[in-house]
């Protein structure tokens, strides 16, 4: 049997604050890529992929077997590299059951055609709340927590829980909750979810933006740390007061940089809207919709 603690292996990528993992059984090499990044600039349309070769070579060196490719949600600030790890390793991809919401959501809002389907058949595993699944002997279940998007999970696996976007650091806070789908007092709810786990759960983060007063990047911390000291929901935080707090708060936020290129291409696992006729992709900028 394993010991249930994975090695955790983080990749950052500073352009979008995103963290993505390796999530290794010690006990057999099994592996799993958790929220991978795809480069694109955004001014001229480009993309790239030396984000997702820099876990590739990680996974050579280390001889792992990645056997599976996670997200936690679909993204609005980076564009997912899922296909393109999809085609290099042979695995399954997988994300929550509530991607159907999502899509049927942002099908409409980005008028994408009949050839987008809102099943999530683009996906070869769709997680419902309390579903289970394995990483070699690693032993992991789904937590779906959802406020920032209808899809969010956070994946337990041994002694690590893989949040997504629901909560910072401890010092930065939790996730907004006015992009579509998105409900404060449900994230309130979703977080109590996660503050049920023990407290010597590791927690790892998706972002990271550094703290007033922090000067360096973090992506790690506990159930118990996040539960005394997040400056949005630690403590004593009542529901009513945090739904008050997020709602104010967001109401300040811009749009992230990259929301309206990264929704309609992780809306389909990663994939490019279809070529039109001159062969060429274009991504939609629907103006004055968000």
């Amino acid at each position: 049997m394993s010991s249930q603690v994975p090695i955790v292996t983080h990749f950052f990528d500073e352009p979008t604050n995103t963290y993505s993992y390796v999530v290794q059984d010690p006990d057999s090499k099994h592996c799993a890529i958790i929220d991978s990044v795809l480069d694109f600039d955004y001014a001229a349309g480009r993309t790239k992929t030396e984000s997702a070769e820099t876990i590739l070579a990680f996974v050579k060196e280390k001889q792992l077997t990645v056997e599976w490719i996670l997200e936690t949600h679909v993204h609005a600030d980076h564009l997912s590299a899922a296909p393109y790890l999809q085609q290099k390793t042979g695995t399954k991809l997988g994300i929550g059951e509530h991607i159907k919401t999502v899509q049927e959501t942002f099908g409409k809002a980005f008028n994408a055609g009949t050839e987008f389907a809102r099943d999530g058949s683009q996906f070869d595993r769709l997680f419902a709340d309390g579903d289970t699944f394995s990483i070699g002997h690693l032993e992991a279940h789904v937590l779906h927590t959802p406020g920032h998007t209808p899809a969010c999970l956070t994946y337990v696996i041994g002694d690590a829980a893989f949040v997504g976007d629901t909560l910072f650091m401890p010092d930065y806070g939790t996730a907004r909750c006015d992009f579509p789908g998105g409900d404060a007092r449900t994230l309130y709810q979703s977080i109590q979810k996660i503050f049920s786990l023990a407290d010597d759960t590791r927690i790892f983060l998706c972002h990271d933006y550094k703290a007033p007063n922090r000067e360096y990047y973090a992506f790690e911390t506990t159930v118990g740390e996040e539960k005394r000291n997040n400056v949005h929901v630690g403590g004593n935080t009542t529901e009513d007061e945090f739904v008050k707090m997020r709602t104010e708060r967001d109401k300040t936020l811009d749009m992230p940089r990259l929301i309206l290129p990264s929704v309609q291409v992780n809306m389909r696992a990663g994939n490019m809207p279809p070529a039109e006729s001159n062969g060429q992709t274009y991504l939609k900028i629907p103006l004055n919709l968000f």
